[in-house]
């Protein structure tokens, strides 16, 4: 997310940074991955090496190789049995996991972006900051961003 907490814009990521992708991959291979439709809509096609778990209200959507869930609850009950599950957007899906999250992994902009969708407030005393690498890019943009990793305090 940008400083300014945007995170998408016109149903896609406002910018490209290809190590965030590799980091991403990483991170989620051999997991279950829970998204809202427009996340999955701007995906395209279920991710290789990870179990797509779709959240919806419309009860009669199916989509190839992924699971369909009606509500948040629905989806992490999809994902029993993983270790770690990840919520990958959208926005009304990072509110909703929020509160129940114990982990964060954040790809941090280091300057505001434009955009028409935003992460939700994160409160800073919740949460303890285990983990940060900062990394630069000048293609395709000139960027400075962190990967950054959140612990719930008292979890």
């Amino acid at each position: 997310m940008a400083k300014n907490r945007v995170i998408g814009i016109n149903n896609t990521l406002p910018w490209r940074i290809p190590e965030d992708l590799k980091h991403f991959k990483t991170l989620t291979m051999g997991h279950h991955m829970i998204m809202g439709r427009k996340t999955f809509d701007s995906i395209g096609k279920p991710l290789p090496g990870r179990t797509t778990v779709v959240v919806t209200r419309n009860r009669a959507l199916q989509i190839v190789e992924c699971v369909m869930a009606l509500s948040l609850q629905d989806a992490v009950a999809a994902c029993a049995g993983d270790q770690e599950i990840f919520v990958v957007g959208g926005a009304e899906l990072y509110a909703q996991a929020l509160p129940l999250a114990h982990k964060l992994y954040v790809t941090e902009i280091q300057q505001d972006v434009m955009g028409d969708t935003f992460f939700p407030f994160i409160k800073h005393t919740d949460w303890q900051e285990t983990a940060r690498e900062k990394r630069q890019q000048e293609t395709p943009q000139m960027l400075e961003y962190h990967f950054v990793t959140y612990q719930r305090k008292g979890s």
